[in-house]
């Protein structure tokens, strides 16, 4: 069969295309969703990490103690997360952790939520560490507790630094939901691999794959620059 042939028999015929435009949007639902519960792990990691380097030297008693346990548990967390594959992580959250639920959707968000937090947290810490401790200072003289012055002063600062490589771990995420197929969640790859075993045609489905990822992956890019032109401009 001709080029046109196979593409007709692969994702025309029987409205096979649909299977991948079903696990498309599986696939931004769950990048999406897994950003978000990544950010909130991060930087909840991220400003454990970074008080305790900052600060543990000045703090006494309980206070002192309790940081450190979180510290602690943060660190395993990182180790853990960023020391094994996505894809275990994935099994053992749909194998073992949530063994129970029929909601595939939002156990690979839950499993590459907190891949992601790990290396959201790291991003995040290295922007908070960034800001000086002028600003801390500031937000004292203001009155403000510590509370407020991660809230006011420090992750306003902090999440603007970290903002492009924030959208590069997004497109990172993107891709490496495409392993969420090993817990049979209907996503873009495998719609891909539900056209290869209705047709046994493995090339024409792969790269249609491939290329649904590319044309993301470079709009995501694109977008990032232009968020990164319009940080630079701001700045000046």
């Amino acid at each position: 069969m001709s080029l046109k042939e196979r593409f007709i028999f692969n994702f025309i015929e029987s409205d096979r295309w649909r299977y991948l435009w079903d696990g498309l949007g599986a696939t931004l639902k769950v990048t999406f969703f897994a950003l978000i519960v990544g950010v909130i792990i991060g930087i909840v990691v991220a400003i454990i990490r970074s008080t305790h380097d900052k600060n543990i030297k000045d703090m006494k008693g309980a206070s002192k103690a309790i940081l450190k346990v979180l510290d602690l548990i943060a660190r395993v967390y990182l180790t853990v997360i960023r020391g094994t594959p996505v894809v275990v992580q994935l099994m053992i959250m749909y194998y073992v952790v949530m063994v129970s639920s029929t909601n595939k959707i939002l156990v690979a968000t839950l499993a590459f939520g907190m891949n992601s937090g790990a290396y959201v947290a790291e991003i995040f810490r290295s922007g908070i560490m960034s800001i000086d401790n002028g600003q801390f200072e500031a937000g004292r003289s203001l009155g403000f507790n510590f509370v407020q012055t991660m809230q006011y002063i420090i992750i306003p600062q902090a999440f603007k630094n970290v903002l492009p490589a924030l959208a590069n771990e997004f497109i990172v995420l993107l891709k490496e939901t495409s392993v969420s197929g090993y817990v049979a969640l209907h996503d873009l790859t495998k719609g891909g691999d539900i056209i290869r075993s209705r047709t046994y045609d493995a090339f024409m489905p792969l790269i249609g794959v491939a290329i649904i990822y590319l044309v993301m992956v470079m709009f995501f890019t694109y977008l990032e620059g232009i968020l990164e032109r319009r940080l630079r401009n701001s700045e000046r």
